[in-house]
């Protein structure tokens, strides 16, 4: 113990930085567990969009979209998103929507703003269409 208090003092910004990035890691970890956005694997997303027929919501930009995206998937336009104008998707309500970006991140700021505007059950595919791609799952293009 003794010889840990003297590589702290010796090392500060070594130490700081540790210090750091463990209460950012304990933050994320509690954040998610209390968070009411559900984030969704692959195969928990294939299941929701066969069984409950979920609505795949893909805000990735024009370009991408094109590209390739999960089969029957709708694009919402991103000037939509960014003043979360989701009243192209009042007749959606009711149904599992899982929003789609590249990576998982962006989807979580939309998402919580659909929760907000009062949609029920919206999801995050967890690693976004990288994951999807990754796992080898269908692609339009």
């Amino acid at each position: 113990m003794e010889q840990l208090v003297e590589f702290a003092g010796n090392h500060l910004i070594l130490s700081g930085a540790f210090v750091v990035l463990l209460a950012a890691l304990i933050y994320t970890t509690v954040a998610t567990q209390l968070s009411s956005l559900k984030e969704l694997s692959t195969h928990d997303a294939t299941l929701l969009m066969n069984k409950e027929d979920a609505y795949i919501l893909d805000i990735r930009p024009t370009a991408d979209f094109k590209k390739g995206h999960i089969l029957g998937s709708k694009q919402i336009k991103a000037e939509l998103v960014t003043k979360a104008d989701f009243s192209s998707l009042e007749n959606q309500k009711n149904k599992p929507i899982i929003v789609v970006c590249a990576m998982g991140m962006s989807a979580k700021r939309t998402a919580s703003q659909m929760l907000k505007a009062g949609f029920e059950n919206v999801s995050v595919l967890k690693g976004g269409i990288g994951a999807w791609q990754g796992a080898n799952l269908p692609i339009n293009k």
